[in-house]
């Protein structure tokens, strides 16, 4: 795999089951890039490892005065320097690209998952962890250069948020360390043959010295290991701190608007300004250990170095070791330094890799569904034929084919979770007690059973907060749709003519359309009803079998309201539409209204039905006081009586 055949037509099914294991799959999808790899570091420390040999052996010509060997001498310098180079040259493009082709497999990996997941991602792993995996908050500490959905739905707005973080193409990070292991190994395997070459030949070229070399420089290669657990939870520490700090400035950033409204900047200012000096704190502490570690690679190999030519300049004033010998000798420990940084690199590369590789294993571990082997349908379910009803077995909840039906929760987070699972998006035992709740069924066919894409494209969920990305009005519909709906027919239900107003004004001379206008990063430049309204129109324009709305108007007026009511129910006329609200307007407008109290749909009828025959659904539509419901119910009791 060259960088120019990037991105993968497949990145494989990766093996999960840990950090360590998962580094190993990525290395063995990888064997050609790091024979190549291995095939050219051979050269070049090959190269490196002959260099002081050929010096020693020039030394001892010279001292015998004898040309013809000197000549020999100077040739194969040549050849060794000509190895070197090249060797080096194509070792940094073949450990690049080794780099570079393992962090874009582990990307297409994440980005993946994270769409096979949508919004169940969140909150079966943390979102700071999530970022974390893909993006990395926390460079690392000094290290050697590198060689040396089929449908992206306006509505599923998580699922947007996290393609923002879990996909970006990063140079620093988890995706990077992981890279960076992966490339190292081939380069360290070359270097430890070259210090195992220097040492035996040194044992053979000038054995009184040899040996000396050959007991110090295992010392040097394992001195740093004992301080590498300690550097690498400072460093966690470092990421942990930074992570919330991050966090905290994404917050602030996003809230900025109200913060001003309410004059809460300077508060959330000093908290970042305390959480910034954490993380100082916590770097200062990283970097003082990985000084050390630098600080006793320097230290050991200088001890070395003095040995040998304190112990080797004794045995040449006794006749023992020639001088060429000598020299061949310190040119072997000088040269053995640069061999000997990959050691410390290989170790640092994994106890960063290794935590890393922890993390994106966890997530790519996670299923869409809790299936075991036996429930995994023998072959692909076929997608249910278009007109069915949307029935889900854990709430009882049915919404008929081609009706507008309201679902009315008095929680909001149940109404999150509902219209996920109403989307395909199966709730995971550990997001709460119990088993994993059956699937959803469209058709009589269990969405959980249909191929991801297939069950994407026939439910369409909107978020409550939808985000918007930057780009034209045009780029924003260029959605896979049905084609029956237009975009102008989905702006007018949604209400969205103040919008284009706003935007044209807002647009450079000479664009006279508003679909060319631009909106800016996540609709930032609109208000929350705006952005609210516009996502609605690109949901519409999708035009899905079951569109699958949640609190699509909270942001707007109660004029407004009605309106996209009418709009909204006029489009979608004929097509199955759920609509999680308690918006008495829209509700009113519905075909069908169902309550769900307790995790089950309790009652269904239409939106007056209800409020004048469901003390519940009175008090969740309505805002009743319990004082008021329970009149409320005494007073339904008596009449019932009467």
């Amino acid at each position: 795999m060259q960088i120019s055949d990037l991105p993968y037509p497949d990145p494989g099914v990766p093996d999960a089951r840990s950090g360590p294991r998962f580094l190993w799959w990525l290395g063995r999808g990888q064997l050609g890039g790091q024979a190549r790899s291995l095939a050219w570091g051979l050269l070049h420390f090959c190269g490196v490892a002959g260099l002081p040999y050929a010096v020693g052996l020039g030394v001892g010509a010279a001292v015998d005065r004898d040309g013809g060997r000197l000549l020999l001498v100077g040739g194969l310098l040549l050849v060794v320097g000509a190895a070197i180079a090249t060797g080096d040259a194509m070792l940094h493009r073949t450990a690049v690209t080794n780099w570079i082709t393992a962090a874009a497999r582990v990307q297409q990996l994440l980005a993946r998952k994270t769409a096979e997941l949508g919004s169940a991602l969140t909150r079966r792993v943390a979102a700071g962890e999530v970022v974390a995996v893909s993006t990395g908050v926390v460079d690392e500490p000094d290290k050697p250069v590198k060689g040396k959905g089929k449908r992206t739905d306006s509505g599923d707005a998580p699922e947007m948020r996290l393609n923002a973080a879990a996909i970006t193409m990063v140079s620093t990070g988890d995706v990077e360390k992981i890279g960076w292991f992966v490339e190292a190994v081939s380069r360290f395997l070359a270097a430890a043959f070259s210090v195992v070459a220097i040492c035996v030949g040194l044992l053979f070229y000038a054995p009184s010295i040899g040996v000396v070399v050959a007991v110090g420089v295992p010392v040097l290669a394992l001195s740093v290991l004992p301080l590498l657990p300690r550097a690498t939870r400072r460093a966690d520490v470092q990421r942990e701190k930074a992570g919330k700090a991050t966090e905290l400035a994404s917050d602030t950033v996003a809230g900025l608007r109200v913060l001003r409204g309410i004059g809460g900047e300077e508060l959330f200012l000093d908290r970042y300004r305390d959480a910034s000096q954490e993380v100082r704190r916590a770097a200062v502490r990283s970097a003082r250990m990985w000084a050390l570690i630098a600080a006793v690679q320097v230290l050991l190999p200088g001890a070395l170095m003095v040995t040998v030519v304190w112990y080797g300049s004794v045995l040449v004033l006794d006749g023992r070791l020639a001088v060429g010998e000598l020299v061949a000798a310190f040119s072997a420990v000088a040269t053995m330094l640069y061999p000997l940084r990959h050691f410390e690199e290989i170790a640092m590369a994994y106890s960063f890799s290794r935590p890393s590789a922890q993390r994106a294993a966890r997530v790519l571990s996670l299923t869409r569904t809790d299936q075991t082997p036996d429930s995994v349908p023998a072959k692909p379910v076929e997608a249910p034929a278009p007109g069915g009803d949307l029935y889900d077995p854990a709430t009882g909840l049915l919404a008929p084919a081609g009706r507008f039906t309201a679902v009315v929760c008095g929680d909001p987070d149940v109404a999150g979770r509902l219209a996920e699972r109403l989307g395909g998006h199966a709730v995971h035992p550990g997001d709460g007690p119990g088993a994993a709740p059956p699937s959803v069924l469209l058709g009589g066919v269990a969405l959980d059973d249909l191929a991801l894409d297939s069950a994407r494209g026939l439910v369409l969920v909107q978020d409550k907060d939808p985000v918007l990305l930057s780009g034209t009005l045009r780029e924003l519909f260029d959605v896979p749709a049905s084609g029956a709906v237009a975009a102008r027919e989905a702006l007018a239900a949604a209400q969205c003519g103040d919008v284009l107003d706003a935007l044209l004004q807002a647009a450079p001379d000479g664009v006279d359309d508003a679909m060319d206008a631009r909106i800016t990063e996540r609709g930032q430049s609109l208000s929350g009803g705006q952005r609210q309204r516009l996502a609605l129109a690109r949901s519409l324009v999708t035009d899905p079998e079951v569109l699958v709305l949640d609190e699509p108007t909270s942001a707007v007026d109660a004029h407004t309201e009605a309106r996209i009511a009418d709009g909204v129910a006029a489009l979608r006329a004929g097509r199955t539409t759920v609509v999680l609200a308690s918006s008495p307007l829209l509700l009113d407008r519905a075909d069908r209204v169902v309550l769900v109290h307790g995790g089950r749909a309790v009652a269904a009828g239409t939106h007056r039905e209800l409020l004048r025959g469901e003390p519940r659904y009175r008090a969740v539509v309505t805002r009743e006081t319990d004082g008021e419901t329970r009149s409320g119910e005494e007073l339904t009791e008596i009449e019932e009586s009467a």
